[in-house]
């Protein structure tokens, strides 16, 4: 098995790092109370004009978990969090892990059929969910579940602030049956949390994948993997306690869990937290919290850069940006890069891998593949093997393009209940990403698509990506994405689904020459729909099977 050692790309960007890396916690609890020993009076999340000290969520976290145990919660059990990106998210999870148990964290777009499958197949025994998901959704959820207890909570708690971007409409609500998580907080504060033994293998989080390609399955996230890529954040974009975190990721995703969620709780940087994502909202935090780092989709970038008042006095402080979830396309970066003066560095992983298993050094620009145009993903991170196989699993030499296949420390322990789903993605050589890529001579690595997302057009193999790539170099272009429809004649052929910026015009006549005259006749878009916003999940993942759907 071939090992692409880090130790030439540490050095080279004097970040005086080894390839291994000695973790310093046994688990994430330890991790988070290490850091609220050392700066118990910092904050640990911002939340508008609310503030939560380390010291704060310490006792908070405690009166959770000393809350749920007197109801019943025992060690092992699930406590699923359905909610936005709001402070009582993170009070909850560390209280389970005090109380012995697993979260599970849960979309707050999900509806009630996908409600009841994540709580089904969990068997969580407490929900804490927003009031106004409680009423829409998981009342009439809740009786055909294994649910005990529910906690509500409102968004409007823990801060003062009325924005219209974001609370428009937002009122507190009366949820008969449930305990109020505020309430609760109040009864409970000052009691000692329960003494629970957590173990570096012990599964912390069920986070489940997004169903993209099928139902979701829920990735048995341990302690182990959350505190080694928690570091591996820390180490290669060099983060301290000095940096404020920007939470523009999703916290019930791997993303937000691990690069705003666990780095805030390893390093002691403040996590800044905005209940869901508004371009001109995020802009406006970023600037008034000085926010120095931050990772997300590229969607978010893209629409940061096309809000009114985009300029770089908003994000003059933010000079660690990372990307990840959906591929990058390199105007994209020079785009943002134009707008903002910040590079985009790319990082790589998957819900399975506990986010990232590739990340390009902070001090590093990726190349672009002169063949494919895509944007490297970065290097293998600390104590990861990286293998590039064929379809017989074969490792194919440097250039060569097949699936992406990883070992590490950061993958997960399997499928929570799917010993089948399990066998099939861990195999004795590694996780199957799915990924099809390649690495060149210098070690990069370049993922050029899914594997199932390739379009065979009368023989002719062709990867979305590539044509997206073409598409987002047009001016009026916002957003781009490609997928395989039937045809009569060539058996499948490329559609791509656009939108355009604002006050941008472009028919799709106009589009499907620009990508004509760019690239190979059988790759070329024959048929291009325009759209107001391309569906996408709220990682930031194009849903390609709503699109075929459409085709």
């Amino acid at each position: 098995m071939t090992v692409y050692d880090t130790k030439p790309w540490l050095a080279r960007y004097d970040s005086g790092q080894q390839a291994t890396v000695a973790l310093e916690h046994d688990d994430a609890l330890a991790m988070f109370r290490a850091t609220a020993k050392r700066t118990p009076g910092s904050d640990a999340i911002r939340y508008f004009d609310g503030r939560i000290s380390f010291r704060e969520l310490d006792e908070l976290s405690d009166a959770f978990a000393a809350g749920i145990t007197d109801e019943g919660f025992t060690p092992g059990e699930r406590v699923a969090i359905y909610c936005q990106n709001v402070p009582q998210f993170v009070i909850a999870q560390i209280g389970t892990w005090k109380a012995g148990g697993i979260v599970v964290s849960i979309n707050p777009m999900n509806k009630a059929r996908e409600l009841t499958e994540l709580l089904t197949d969990s068997g969580a025994s407490v929900l804490v969910c927003l009031q106004s998901l409680h009423r829409d959704v998981a009342a009439a959820v809740l009786p055909r579940t294994s649910v005990r207890t529910v906690v509500t909570t409102s968004e409007l708690d823990l801060q003062t602030r009325d924005d219209a971007r974001v609370f428009a409409g937002v009122e507190r609500l009366d949820c008969p049956g449930t305990t109020d998580l505020l309430d609760l907080l109040a009864r409970y504060r000052g009691q000692p949390a329960p003494a629970a033994s957590l173990r570096a293998d012990d599964v912390a989080l069920l986070t489940y994948t997004s169903g993209t390609t099928g139902p979701p399955k829920g990735a048995m996230t341990t302690h182990r993997n959350i505190v080694f890529n928690a570091t591996t954040y820390r180490q290669w974009i060099d983060i301290g306690s000095a940096d404020v975190v920007l939470g523009i990721a999703p916290l019930f995703h791997i993303t937000g869990q691990i690069g705003h969620l666990a780095l805030s709780l390893l390093t002691g940087a403040p996590l800044v937290l905005m209940y869901r994502m508004d371009p001109g909202l995020t802009l406006d935090t970023a600037q008034a919290e000085k926010a120095t780092f931050t990772v997300g989709s590229i969607t978010v970038f893209i629409a940061l850069m096309n809000t009114p008042g985009a300029d770089r006095a908003k994000l003059a402080t933010l000079t660690k940006v990372y990307s990840g979830g959906a591929p990058i396309p390199p105007s994209t970066v020079t785009a943002f890069r134009k707008t903002f003066g910040t590079y985009i560095h790319n990082i790589y992983g998957l819900t399975e891998t506990t986010s990232p298993t590739h990340i390009v050094p902070f001090h590093a620009e990726a190349p672009v593949d002169p063949v494919s145009g895509a944007l490297s993903v970065g290097v293998p991170a600390f104590d990861t093997d990286a293998r590039i196989v064929d379809d017989e699993g074969n490792e194919l030499p440097v250039g060569e393009t097949g699936e992406l296949v990883v070992s590490g420390p950061q993958v997960m322990a399997g499928y929570w209940n799917k010993p089948e789903e399990t066998a099939s993605a861990l195999r004795p050589d590694g996780f199957h990403t799915g990924d099809v890529g390649h690495m060149d001579h210098d070690g990069w690595f370049y993922v050029v698509d899914r594997k199932k997302d390739q379009i065979n057009a009368g023989g002719y193999k062709i990867w979305p990506r590539e044509v997206e790539d073409v598409l987002y170099e047009h001016p009026a272009v916002r957003e781009a994405a490609v997928v395989g429809v039937p045809d009569a004649y060539r058996g499948e052929t490329v559609k791509a689904f656009v939108s355009l910026k604002a006050s941008a015009t472009a028919s799709a006549e106009e589009l499907i020459a620009f990508a004509k005259e760019r690239m190979a006749a059988y790759k070329y878009p024959r048929q291009i729909e325009i759209l107001d916003d391309i569906p996408k999940t709220v990682s930031g993942k194009v849903l390609r099977r709503e699109l075929r759907g459409r085709g």
